[in-house]
């Protein structure tokens, strides 16, 4: 499961929240929280599942779409 930087990005603005207030509902450093969004780390499952919850949004939403041709 891979995440799509800019939806995580978007989702946390939209609910208000910065880097920090979502890190810390997460469980995880302001630090990571920002790589994750900048795509220079991916988000482990369970850390995807958790930024869904706190931003109140449906996991696939922040998933990354395959599309085969």
């Amino acid at each position: 499961m891979h995440h799509e930087p800019e939806a995580v990005t978007w989702a946390r603005k939209k609910a208000g929240l910065t880097k920090r207030a979502l890190a810390q509902a997460v469980g995880i450093s302001e630090q990571l929280m920002g790589e994750i969004e900048s795509g220079w780390r991916s988000a482990t499952p369970a850390n995807l599942r958790k930024i869904a919850e706190a931003l109140n949004c449906p996991l696939v939403a922040l998933e990354r779409k395959h599309w085969s041709a």
